[in-house]
């Protein structure tokens, strides 16, 4: 069995998966709050190589054949902070998370401060999702309540009436959370959310996404020419195979 031909073949399925990664980069990387994915690449032993190709099989001298692995991740660097100048545009100081209310009562978890009003004036994320409180409710404006003030302390207020405080929360390890759609995250099961005591709310500010888009542009190029190298092999491979059946055939 040719086991060159195998690892390229794994070559390539895990290039297509970085591609596919890069691709989402570049996609999100306008999309406020948003998180850089990123694949880590490692080897493992699949069968074996004969060192010696004199001795005889099963004689020892064997070396492991390894092929390539991907994982997936998260990088959890903060993005740039600009002013907007929007009263319903929060970012964050420090590692913390809003908290948001998913569509099946869950709590979920977000960096993105691009908020905004419902119909039925409840504050939203860009998803469409209600931003929680402390308490665990839901943040309602007043229709002639006047501006919308947010304090450091995640304190919101419209005129002389409290809102609530909304909740910032933090997690000890930050790789276990589960990445979904609109740049909300989920724990895994047994994580539980520490509240931040000082979340360094920031209104009319949003943090932007720490994708930095010359660079994934350059893994593309480089993500092309080994996908490339490697069907090179692949064809060489099997025009040897085919020379050698044809002058022993």
């Amino acid at each position: 069995m040719n086991i060159g031909l195998y690892q390229c073949a794994a070559s390539l399925a895990s290039l297509e998966r970085w591609q596919e990664v890069v691709a989402q980069n570049i996609t999100s990387s306008q999309v406020a709050g948003f998180r850089k994915r990123t694949v880590e690449f490692s080897s493992i032993p699949m069968g074996s190589i004969q060192a010696d190709p004199k001795a005889k099989l099963g004689s020892g001298g064997v070396t492991p054949a390894m092929f390539p692995s991907t994982r997936t991740g998260v990088s959890f660097q903060p993005g740039e902070t600009a002013p907007t100048r929007r009263e319903l545009d929060v970012a964050l100081e420090g590692d913390g998370f809003f908290e948001v209310q998913m569509a099946d009562g869950s709590t979920g978890y977000t960096r993105s401060g691009e908020f905004h009003l419902g119909a039925d004036r409840t504050i939203l994320s860009r998803g469409g999702l209600p931003l929680m409180t402390s308490t665990g409710s839901a943040i309602v404006t007043q229709k002639s309540g006047g501006s919308i003030s947010i304090g450091e302390d995640g304190k919101i207020s419209q005129g002389a009436n409290q809102l609530g405080r909304i909740n910032v929360v933090t997690f000890e390890d930050k790789s276990k959370l589960i990445p979904l759609g609109g740049g909300v995250f989920v724990p895994t099961e047994g994580m539980e959310p520490v509240e931040m005591k000082k979340p360094g709310v920031l209104q009319g500010y949003l943090e932007g996404s720490n994708v930095t888009a010359l660079n994934e542009m350059i893994a593309l190029v480089q993500i092309a020419r080994a996908y490339e190298a490697n069907q090179k092999i692949i064809t060489n491979r099997d025009q040897n195979v085919q020379k050698a059946l044809e002058t022993l055939g």
